[in-house]
């Protein structure tokens, strides 16, 4: 158990750290958070935090900064529960717009998030293939393209844009539509595909272009059913001094594209600690992510998540993130 001194040392470190990017040293804590102790008790503490782990010492300074651990530390004791008016203004405006499906309210939040962060938000929506096809919409947009509108009976809606690689008329577009309506409708979101093998032969006899078109249109399906994570701002990541390497940010980058690791986020051989609010703090080597879980009125369960450098506001970030969780719950959850 660490005194309250060491405490206090510490919670200056990390903050000061948070701030600047900088390794922090004894002469920086004195004189920037009027810590009552001497230069050398100081200096004593954090050669002893570190030794406990909480602490590290950076090659090019003789500073600290904190560790893994030290950031868990951190996030399990010395938190605070703070508001951020300016965001939760900004979130009421997209909550209070009764148009918007649930998918538009979670995306138009985390590009909130992502802009008062300055890291990457993201959302893991529920697994669609625990629903049932109720509608399709395709439409084209030109004679090589068209965008495909999936609806389920849970008010789960996704688009996909696809490619063909010759022409396709609108009648084409438009007869395929209605025939995988038709066939397809009240469909297990999982059971779809097999589903696709019966339909061939009927688009055939009714569609002059069903091989380009079916072929498009299950290429789109199976990024439907299988993406249900989302993104925005990736690129503020560019700005963090943790990922200037451009190894460690194509790295990110690459970690950003893999859905199976968000799916598992905190499930898997990861440190990861739960705050007694709704939020969660998972960290992968230099990267930190910070969640927060909602439910909406079918029982279906969705995740919030803040991604960026272990270096993060913490307090600010599980504040903003407990806060969008809990409008989406009110707005879309049950009554």
């Amino acid at each position: 158990m660490l005194s309250q001194r060491r405490i206090e040392i510490f919670k200056a470190i990390v903050d000061e750290f948070i701030l600047t990017a900088e390794p922090v040293g004894s002469k920086t804590l004195l004189e920037k958070y009027n810590l009552k102790f001497s230069s050398a008790t100081i200096r004593n503490d954090m050669q002893g935090l570190e030794e406990l782990g909480y602490l590290e010492k950076t090659h090019t300074s003789s500073g600290r900064i904190p560790s893994t651990l030290g950031y868990k530390f951190y996030c399990e004791h010395l938190l605070q529960d703070k508001q951020y008016l300016n965001t939760e203004f900004a979130l009421q405006e997209v909550f209070s717009n009764k148009l918007l499906n649930v998918d538009d309210a979670i995306r138009k939040s985390c590009e909130i998030l992502s802009q008062m962060t300055n890291l990457t938000s993201g959302a893991l929506g529920p697994d669609a293939n625990s629903q049932h096809l109720k509608h399709i919409k395709l439409f084209p947009i030109d004679a090589r393209s068209a965008v495909a509108i999936f609806i389920t009976d849970k008010g789960h809606t996704e688009n996909r844009t696809f490619s063909f690689s010759d022409d396709v008329t609108v009648d084409d577009i438009q007869n395929c539509c209605s025939i995988l309506n038709d066939r397809l409708q009240g469909t297990l979101i999982s059971d779809v595909l097999d589903k696709m093998d019966a339909i061939r032969p009927i688009l055939a006899k009714s569609v002059q272009r069903h091989e380009i078109l079916f072929q498009a249109f299950v290429n789109a399906f199976i990024k439907f059913a299988s993406e249900n994570v989302y993104f925005s701002g990736a690129n503020n990541l560019m700005y963090q001094p943790e990922f200037a390497d451009i190894e460690k940010l194509k790295s990110l980058m690459k970690m950003l594209e893999d859905n199976e690791l968000w799916k598992n986020i905190g499930k898997q051989d990861q440190i990861a600690i739960k705050t007694s609010g709704n939020s969660e703090f998972v960290w992968l080597d230099d990267v930190a992510v910070v969640t927060s879980n909602f439910t909406l009125d079918n029982d279906e369960c969705g995740k919030l998540m803040v991604v960026g450098p272990s270096r993060m506001d913490y307090d600010k970030i599980a504040s903003m993130l407990e806060y969008v969780s809990g409008m989406i719950e009110k707005s879309y959850g049950k009554v």
